[in-house]
C-alpha cells in the first residue's frame, strides 16, 4: 500500500517495505506566480517643478483594486480628476505617510500651476522607467 504525504515541499510516498520515494511539489499555480512576480514595494518618483525645484515621493505601482477605488471616488470618472484621486491617495514620503488628503484636493486645483500638478500626477500612473527600490523608513507612531 501507499500512503501519500507532504514533507518540506515535496511529495512522498511510502512503501510497504519503508522505501521512501520523492517527487517534487507540484507546480505553484497561476495565482501564486503572478503574486511572486508582482513587485509592489514603493519607489522613489522625482518631478521637476516649473520653477526648477525637485519635488520627491514614494509611490507603489498600481493595482486593479486601487484604480477601481480611484474611479469610485468623486471625479474619478474623468481623466484629470482619476489621476488627481490617485495622486492624494498614493504619493507618500519616506516614512509611509500619506503627502494629500483627500480634504486637500481643492486646493492643489486652485492654488498650484497645472503643469506641476499634471507632471505628479503623470508621475503617479506611470511606472518610472528606472525603478530605483528605496527602502523607507520605519514609520514611528
Amino acid at each position: 500500500m501507499f500512503a501519500p504525504g507532504l514533507r518540506r515541499g515535496l511529495f512522498y510516498v511510502y512503501s510497504d517495505n519503508k522505501q521512501t520515494i520523492f517527487m517534487p511539489a507540484p507546480a505553484p499555480s497561476a495565482l501564486a506566480r503572478l503574486k511572486k512576480a508582482a513587485n509592489l514595494t514603493p519607489t522613489k518618483r522625482v518631478v521637476t517643478l516649473t520653477d526648477g525645484s525637485k519635488f520627491e515621493f514614494y509611490s507603489s505601482p498600481l493595482t486593479m483594486a486601487e484604480r477601481e477605488r480611484a474611479e469610485k471616488m468623486p471625479n474619478g470618472d474623468n481623466t484629470n480628476g482619476f489621476a488627481l484621486n490617485l495622486l492624494v491617495t498614493k504619493a507618500v514620503d519616506d516614512t509611509g505617510k500619506r503627502l494629500f488628503q483627500a480634504g486637500e484636493i481643492a486646493e492643489l486645483k486652485n492654488d498650484v500651476l497645472d503643469a506641476d500638478l499634471q507632471s505628479l500626477m503623470l508621475a503617479i500612473i506611470t511606472n518610472p522607467e528606472e525603478e530605483e527600490v528605496t527602502d523607507m523608513k520605519s514609520s514611528k507612531g
